[in-house]
């Protein structure tokens, strides 16, 4: 048990829902599918016993779980209420949606301050408060654009964007088999590789270090609208062209960030190296790399973004008839704007996947580092 905690969040819950039944009903008049009395009675009460629980001197796992349930379920049956309403909502609508969205903030908080006494049920905590934050993003989404009415074509609801997806999955694998498993993974690779080498030697023999990294700078910021279209003149319009964009933009941020890294060993470590008389290479390999890895997956973090817009955006300057960029440009001037946002989703988990992928490789490879340790 603990004491009472005054809930900020809950007290003003309940006054957005005083207000909702100052203004009942939720719909405007002339609905085309009418909310039943007993089920707006029913997610206003469900609303005000869960923000009463927030005050409630219960222990937190008990408080967030009730905290979960009620605000999720009662946005849930207002937005079933919405459908087939669309712009039809009133205030009481919205702010019945704000008490369920300010119960939901007082989960995440209830969360954020707990305890978690193993380290699987701190794993749990870590995914599952950004899950709770991101599905009110797309709950606040839905409900706007559908209870304000606003044009398919400009916004669409993100259950429309969802049920394009399922529809659409076929389409949706071309184009990820096209545009991430090819172009994307090859260009990914062979820039970060050939970064890594050159990084190597630019380290061993000062003239290309001094040469090359003025140089790196520059192209780094070589308009790649500008680069794509000269790739597609050289290497074709197949994936070969999208690749070498990648290459492009992946080469130089892993030159910079690994000759960094190779300059981060301390002093005191390299005379030690010099006492145990090891030559240049036993030094790299035991004491400079191990040094730089933080700064060659940070590389490899940024390039893991840089390589997926870097192929899409080369695929508007010409590709087969298939790929996420050619998908996005056509779809778009077609104005089948729902498409156009799954072919983003799409891109988004990929691109979030990828990210997660290389940061916990990081995680075993750099177990030691003070950043790692201290998460």
């Amino acid at each position: 048990m603990r004491h009472m905690d005054f809930s900020w969040q809950g007290a003003l819950a309940l006054l957005l829902t005083v207000l909702a039944l100052a203004t009942l009903p939720i719909l405007g008049a002339g609905a085309p599918q009418p909310v039943s009395e007993t089920t707006v009675a029913l997610t206003i009460a469900l609303i005000v016993a869960t923000a009463l629980v927030s005050f409630a001197p219960l222990p937190k796992p008990y408080v967030a779980a009730t905290l979960f349930v009620g605000a999720h379920w009662a946005a849930w049956m207002l937005l079933s209420g919405i459908a087939g309403n669309e712009g039809l909502a009133t205030k009481s609508f919205f702010c019945l949606m704000a008490a369920c969205w300010l119960l939901a903030w007082r989960c995440v908080t209830e969360l954020s301050e707990m305890k978690p006494a193993s380290s699987s049920e701190r794993s749990i905590l870590r995914l599952l408060i950004p899950a709770i934050f991101g599905a009110w993003i797309l709950i606040i989404w839905e409900s706007l654009t559908r209870g304000a009415g606003i044009p398919f074509v400009l916004l669409p609801p993100p259950s429309a964007i969802g049920a394009r997806i399922v529809g659409s999955l076929p389409t949706l694998g071309e184009d990820v088999r096209q545009t991430i498993f090819k172009a994307v993974l090859a260009g990914y690779v062979i820039g970060c590789a050939s970064g890594f080498v050159v990084a190597v030697l630019a380290d061993r023999v000062a003239f290309l270090r001094r040469g090359l990294l003025p140089i790196g700078n520059m192209v780094s910021a070589l308009p790649m609208i500008g680069v794509a279209p000269i790739m597609v003149m050289w290497f074709g319009f197949d994936w070969q062209s999208k690749a070498a964009v990648v290459v492009i933009m992946t080469f130089f941020p892993m030159l910079v960030n690994t000759v960094a890294g190779l300059a981060a060993s301390g002093t005191m470590e390299r005379d030690l190296m010099q006492t145990y008389a090891s030559n240049y290479w036993q030094t790299l390999l035991k004491l400079r790399l191990p040094a730089a890895m933080p700064f060659i997956f940070n590389a490899l973090k940024i390039n893991s973004t840089l390589a997926l817009i870097g192929a899409i955006v080369a695929e508007f300057f010409g590709t087969p008839i298939v790929g996420m960029g050619f998908r996005i440009s056509t779809e778009i001037g077609r104005m089948n704007v729902d498409m156009v946002w799954a072919e983003i989703a799409v891109a988004a988990l990929a691109g979030s996947i990828f990210y997660g992928v290389v940061a916990l490789a990081e995680r075993a490879v750099t177990f030691w580092h003070p950043s790692i340790r201290g998460g």
